[in-house]
């Protein structure tokens, strides 16, 4: 018998804990990376971390998180930061204070946001998909997940796929500089085999050859005053360099004039730029003034087969994007709520699993021993008779389990699941039989991977 108050089944809890860019700046999340070069390192020094049952560390330059399933919840937050603490060198008093904790239901959901970009500086984005999917792929492999992590980040991630397959939380740009090349593309369409001319070779005009690099035009040509730094970014994304004097040459060839540069007055004016189209038989020019203050004179805009956009013109269209992400990141958020629901419906079920197989097992063993006797008992009956008997047998021994088997499956969903679990347990006296089933358990090792994601090896309730 189990003593009074004493669960007969380990309590195990989902945690998250993090920092972030909303909560740390990038001094304390710095310090705080796990690089990937030490990062099998600090895997097998986590699954060692007392009370960490499965673990995946998540380390971008956004974001460092700890995924873990911990029998024992403040134990296992508490021994988590010892090993941050020590992993890191920093000490817990100067991260602490930017630590969030979420718990259970909560860190399901906050996993299933993160992985679709909800949770974001850029909100939709792509990439912390990958990062997360990189990251319990190696986590995985070091043997670090078991049946819980194994099933959720799976989930997560399938559902995070289909959400950036299926809705338009990525398809609006929510960059000046990216949204500069949706306008390109709806001016131009298709811009393979289109030049482009970037004049200046600061942040936002590297910023833009990197997205024209990677949207494949035909050119890229970097316009400076300093012939060497546009060398040198033009060299970055297999452009070429222009000196500055070369300017009016470069436009009656290009399609696109991208202008981001720290000159306190207009580069370009109306009266230049007409003179350069007049040589350019008709052909449209593109020009994209990213600058503050303006690079080129706003009358431009008035040139035949001329079309200007300034800083002004690419914020409404993020600022529009944004609030097109904005909706559709509402409408998953309700369904990330039904994905939580159904993976805790799992958890709920997978809890009575050992529970089941218990009552079932002492039921056999009750049938078994029972047969036993009456053979010893009555030798001279045929093999028929005992076959007879013995189905008969089993058939008492299955509809005496049949109503408390579905029983504690509806308790299951109940809030005091838990204390119901407890007591069932009690009632039926199965603690040893549990007990000799997590020994079974814990001295198993799955041969294949399958195994490792199917075979239930955690005795539940979990708390949600």
């Amino acid at each position: 018998m189990c003593e009074r108050g004493k669960s007969v089944v380990r309590q195990m809890n989902i945690v998250v804990i993090g920092i972030n860019y909303r909560t740390a700046p990038v001094e304390l999340r710095e310090r705080l990376v796990f690089p990937e070069s030490s990062l099998k390192e600090a895997l097998a020094a986590f699954r060692e971390t007392k009370g960490v049952l499965e673990g995946v560390l998540l380390s971008t330059c956004n974001r460092t998180e700890l995924i873990m399933v911990v029998d024992h919840l403040r134990r296992g937050i508490d021994h988590t930061q010892r090993f941050l603490e020590a992993w890191s060198g920093v000490s817990r008093a100067d991260f602490q204070h930017a630590l969030y904790i979420h718990q259970d239901r909560e860190a399901v959901a906050h996993l299933f946001r993160v992985a679709c970009g909800l949770d974001s500086m850029i909100v939709g984005e792509t990439q912390i998909l990958g990062q997360l999917k990189d990251a319990f792929f190696l986590a995985r492999e070091q043997g670090n997940t078991g049946s819980l992590l194994n099933r959720l980040l799976q989930r997560v991630i399938t559902f995070a796929k289909k959400v950036h397959a299926e809705t338009g939380i990525n398809d609006n740009a929510v960059s000046t500089s990216y949204a500069a090349i949706e306008l390109m593309k709806k001016v131009f369409g298709d811009l393979k085999g289109k030049h482009a001319a970037v004049i200046g070779a600061g942040k936002v005009a590297s910023l833009t050859c990197q997205h024209l690099h990677a949207a494949k035009l035909g050119r890229i040509s970097v316009v400076n005053r300093t012939l060497e730094k546009a060398e040198e970014l033009a060299r970055r994304f297999d452009g070429q360099a222009v000196p500055w004097s070369a300017l009016p040459d470069v436009l009656q060839e290009v399609d696109i004039l991208v202008s981001a540069t720290g000159a306190p007055g207009y580069i370009l004016t109306r009266a230049q730029v007409e003179g350069i189209m007049a040589r350019r038989g008709g052909r449209r020019l593109l020009l994209m003034d990213m600058a503050v203050p303006r690079d080129l004179d706003p009358q431009i805009h008035h040139l035949p087969n001329t079309f200007l956009y300034d800083i002004d013109d690419l914020e409404g269209l993020v600022e529009a994007n944004l609030a097109e992400r904005m909706k559709e990141a509402r409408l998953i958020e309700r369904q990330i709520e039904k994905e939580v629901d159904e993976f805790e419906h799992w958890l709920h079920t997978l809890g009575v699993i050992p529970l089941i197989s218990a009552l079932r097992e002492k039921g056999l063993r009750i049938h078994q021993e029972t047969m036993e006797s009456l053979q010893n008992k009555l030798p001279h009956l045929s093999e028929r008779d005992w076959k007879v008997i013995r189905k008969h047998m089993m058939s008492v021994v299955n509809q005496m389990l049949r109503d408390p088997i579905q029983r504690i499956k509806e308790l299951a969903t109940e809030p005091q699941a838990q204390e119901s679990q407890n007591l069932f347990a009690t009632i039926f006296a199965l603690e040893e039989i549990l007990l000799e089933q997590e020994l079974e358990q814990q001295q198993k090792a799955p041969s294949t991977e399958e195994q490792a994601e199917s075979h239930i090896s955690l005795p539940l309730p979990f708390r949600l």
